[in-house]
């Protein structure tokens, strides 16, 4: 390999390290940072090919879901429970696009079926749980299903 190309190899390389790690900042982002100003920088330095820019022209590909409010993730704005996806994904979405996704539910519910009439944590012992009683048991009246304890 020629001296010229080992050093773009090694450029390249270096890119896609940096690129990678900008992605991994902006999926981690919300422990007390500013992340509107990464974000900006991750943004500017990245040009998207031209396949990408028409795919986001096409009227199909417009945001789709609520939008995002200002400072504030798209999971502490609509409950997820029982969403595939994780937290920081669906937040990462929501800062991407400014529209917070549509909650996705799997086939399969996740817990266990909630009996009629009867709170989830009356039916399961929920002791040790993060979660206050009324945020499991609103999970339980959304989805028909007790989630499992965390």
């Amino acid at each position: 390999m020629s001296h010229t190309t080992l050093r773009l190899a090694r450029k390249a390389a270096a890119a896609t390290v940096i690129t990678v790690a900008a992605f991994g900042l902006t999926a981690c982002q919300g422990g007390g940072t500013d992340a509107s100003s990464s974000t900006a920088s991750t943004q500017a330095t990245q040009s998207p090919s031209p396949e990408a820019k028409t795919a986001r022209n096409s009227a199909d590909d417009a945001p789709k879901g609520t939008p995002a409010k200002s400072g504030t993730k798209c999971t502490d704005q609509i409950n997820y429970a029982g969403d595939t996806r994780s937290n920081a994904e669906i937040n990462s979405i929501g800062e991407n696009t400014g529209h917070c996704p549509t909650p996705e539910k799997s086939d399969k519910p996740k817990g266990t079926p909630q009996k009629p009439g009867t709170k989830c944590t009356d039916q399961i012992n929920y002791a040790g749980d993060t979660r206050s009683n009324a945020e499991i048991n609103t999970i339980g009246e959304n989805t028909g299903y007790c989630p499992p304890v965390q």
